[in-house]
């Protein structure tokens, strides 16, 4: 349906949301009392504007004049609560002024968690992106006839929640790419041309998704007005300075030139703006006139830069998703044997082998838990069509036609099992036949969870269970505190490899089974502090001061969601491929994702240093384990103590490697130069050291020492 643009601009403007959904967007007004919501003391009051078959849009204003909106972490509990009373919601969120919005919308997938997306607004822009979003949800009188709730939400989730891949940006970028190698001639290999090139546009992409912000200096052009001011010594005079003596040092430690150079940027640390081997072998060679950086940013300026969860519904809409598309169709996939993994895939992999092994190691440090009649399965028994996927249960509560029923029991009467069954029963293009296998296999599966004979984790999967409702419900509600520090260290210290990582798509399925898991945690133990409080009013109480630290510990941090992906990237995910390129874009977009989560850039907590995370290599040669190694060194005579050197050196990487994590998780912990400089130097050691092992394995010469290391 058309709207009225200028007058949609203006209610936007004024705040004017009712007479907006209302006389705008065709929606019916919705007269219900305000829900008052209680959040960490604080009290919201929230306001219906207007619904539509049953999914109903709220404005959360401030209760004082100088209240701003509440942060992300109190926004995702007050959406909870209203889901509680209305399951289908739109909320409005506005500060005192009513200035700033924030249009808040959560989706639904069954067998994932809720996934908040949200849309930012300040009446000083013109809003055309929120426009077309509203547009897409605006319903005409012709559609109220045969409009149902599933209509409404399907077309909500279009609006806000849009997948699609921008094959022209892909194009473009391919084009623009190639066109870059070209100014390269001074780095000699032509793979490691290819290979710099990538770093260089992951650089400024990079750069121009937080320039958007206003996180450079104030200004949302700043890589093309920088560009203006600093004619023929671009590259060297303006980008190197920005990447090694901006971003990669502390304010407190640029020179006052590089500052007046500069102008006031963040420190982001990150590895990304440390100087690359490439550029130590290279870096006095490297010249690259202005001429390629005026082609790259007339490329980025023809795109619309948002650091959302996905691509948004224009063409000309990038945000950080994209990139691991665009790398998966830049590489010859023919060629390299590469193909992008789709989302679901990974996602069924990912929750199937990460939760139970999470689960495994919960039982093993608190067994009692796992047993009896009050063990983590009771959940299951108690309720369960919580854990059965919504389109197994299709149709179950409605009666079988007469036709279909008796030959349940007769072959003879099926003859109309073959026709498609009707769509109060089926799924699309279900047939009976289909339709009575579900609902046994429905009936099957329900009187196994009712009787309490899923007792193990793995079941989970051979009943094709919602395991990660399961494992949320199961550390959300668990009664005893050692079962939740047994999770707790589970999911703290699992580790993750991904041998063939791509752009990253397995790591960021783990990173979404993790996160939700790391909250219910943190939630859990903040319920265990507030009732021993509650009990003892009156004297400070020491119980639970693991929970209380760790909590304490991550409030120093200036953004919760923040701290936690850091976390998760640091300590649980790790990934390795034969392609540099890949390298390049799966560390990009893992850094993107932090920074999607800042809004202040007062508050910005420097980026980790994931090069010893996420690592260029052939994970099919060489040793695997340590356990290999030891099999391999201690099944010969050792006359020249090998295995003791072996031993020395990984003792060395483990606890270096161990400072190095915790020293980014840490608030205000920075790792210098030096300190990653003497982890490169054991891992090399080490490296060496079982290159020249394997080697005389199988009589091959020793491996010459590489300057380029693909570890």
């Amino acid at each position: 349906m058309q709207i009225n643009l200028r007058e949609t601009r203006q209610y936007l403007k004024e705040s004017e949301f009712e007479t907006l959904f209302i006389e705008e967007l065709g929606w019916d007004y919705h007269r219900t009392q305000p829900l008052n919501i209680t959040i960490d003391e604080t009290d919201y009051r929230l306001t219906a504007i207007a619904e539509k078959r049953g999914m109903v849009v709220f404005e959360c204003s401030p209760t004082t004049s100088d209240d701003h909106i509440p942060d992300y972490t109190t926004r995702r509990k007050i959406q909870k609560e209203v889901a509680q009373s209305f399951h289908e919601n739109f909320i409005i969120y506005t500060d005192a002024p009513q200035k700033t919005h924030i249009w808040q919308w959560v989706r639904r997938e069954h067998g994932k968690p809720t996934a908040c997306r949200e849309h930012r607004y300040h009446t000083t822009q013109p809003g055309d992106l929120l426009i077309q979003k509203l547009e897409a949800i605006a319903f005409s009188f012709e559609e109220e006839g045969q409009l149902t709730l599933f209509d409404v939400t399907s077309r909500v989730r279009v609006s806000f929640d849009i997948e699609r891949v921008t094959k022209k940006f892909y194009d473009h970028f391919k084009r623009e790419h190639t066109a870059f190698l070209k100014f390269l001639s001074s780095i000699p290999d032509e793979e490691m041309q290819r290979w710099y090139a990538s770093v260089m546009l992951n650089r400024l992409m990079f750069i121009y998704f937080i320039q958007k912000k206003g996180f450079l200096d104030d200004d949302p052009n700043y890589l093309r007005n920088k560009l203006t001011q600093n004619t023929d010594r671009y590259y060297k005079g303006f980008l190197c300075p920005l990447f090694f003596d901006g971003f990669a040092k502390p304010e407190a430690e640029r020179s006052r030139e590089v500052k007046r150079l500069l102008g006031k940027i963040p420190y982001l640390n990150g590895g990304i703006f440390q100087k690359h081997q490439l550029e130590t072998l290279h870096g006095e060679n490297i010249e690259i006139p202005d001429t390629a950086f005026e082609q790259l940013l007339d490329f980025f300026e023809r795109y619309e830069w948002h650091l959302d969860d996905r691509p948004l519904r224009n063409d000309n809409e990038i945000n950080p998703d994209v990139l691991g598309y665009i790398f998966e169709k830049y590489i010859n996939q023919k060629q390299m044997g590469a193909y992008y993994t789709k989302e679901d895939i990974t996602d069924y992999i990912s929750k199937n082998t990460i939760i139970p092994c999470l689960f495994d190691k919960a039982r093993k440090a608190c067994k009692t838990e796992f047993e009896g009649d009050s063990s983590v399965w009771k959940s299951l028994q108690e309720d369960p069509d919580r854990y059965i996927y919504d389109p197994v249960k299709k149709g179950v509560e409605e009666e079988l036609p007469a036709n279909i029923t008796p030959g349940i029991n007769d072959v003879s009467k099926r003859t109309e099992w073959n026709t498609l069954a009707g769509s109060d029963h089926a799924l699309p293009t279900e047939i009976w036949r289909e339709v009575v296998a579900r609902r046994q296999r429905y009936e099957t599966v329900r009187a196994k969870l009712a009787n309490g004979e899923v007792r193990d984790i793995n079941d989970l999967i051979t009943y094709n269970l919602n395991i990660r409702q399961f494992a949320q419900d199961v550390i959300e509600n668990c009664e005893s505190p050692e079962l939740l520090r047994a999770f707790w260290k589970a999911i703290t210290q699992v580790t993750i490899l991904d041998p063939t990582c791509g752009s990253g798509a397995f790591l960021f399925a783990a990173l979404n089974i993790l996160e939700p898991l790391y909250e219910a945690c943190l939630d859990r133990m903040q319920v265990f502090l507030d009732e021993v409080e509650m009990i003892s009013e009156s004297r400070s109480s020491r119980k639970y001061n693991d929970f209380r630290n760790i909590l304490e510990d991550i409030k120093q941090h200036p953004n919760h969601r923040y701290f936690i992906l850091k976390s998760i990237i640091i300590n649980n995910l790790y990934g390795v491929d034969i392609m540099e390129e890949a390298i390049e874009i799966c560390k990009l977009r893992l850094f993107l994702k932090m920074v999607a989560q800042l809004e202040d850039v007062r508050r910005i907590e420097p980026l980790p240093d994931i090069d010893f995370n996420i690592q260029a290599g052939n994970t099919l040669v060489g040793y695997t384990s340590y356990d290999e190694v030891k099999e391999a060194v201690t099944g010969k005579f050792d006359f020249d103590d090998t295995m003791k050197r072996i031993e020395e050196k990984v003792e060395d990487v483990e606890w270096l490697s161990f400072l190095f994590r915790e020293q980014q998780t840490e608030f205000g912990g920075d790792v210098r130069p030096a300190d990653k400089q003497a982890l490169q130097d054991k891992l090399r050691a080490l490296e060496n050291e079982l290159n020249e092992y394997l080697a005389g394995e199988y009589n091959a010469p020793p491996p010459a020492s590489q300057t380029i290391s693909k570890k």
